[in-house]
């Protein structure tokens, strides 16, 4: 198939420079390369689970989680309120 293409000049420059290097046809680098990311487009990418450490951040003795707002109170001072 015989179709126009408009390259960036740094492309076009790697291209020319490789198909030089490599004593290929510039239309073979081209169709190559393109071969090859076109496959890595298809790949769905892989993607890690976010994980989170648990810490044991634990609780001082006579503290107690029963009343947030009394808790703030001992651990910031009556001001806080």
């Amino acid at each position: 198939m015989r179709t126009t293409l408009t390259l960036d000049e740094d492309v076009a420059d790697r291209t020319r420079a490789l198909a030089q290097k490599l004593r290929k046809p510039f239309k073979a680098v081209v169709n190559e390369a393109l071969r090859l990311g076109l496959e890595q487009v298809e790949k769905p990418t892989k993607q890690q689970r976010y994980k989170t450490q648990p810490h044991a951040m634990g609780l001082h003795r006579g503290y107690s989680l029963d009343n947030i707002q009394e808790l703030i109170a001992q651990v910031e001072g009556e001001d806080f309120r």
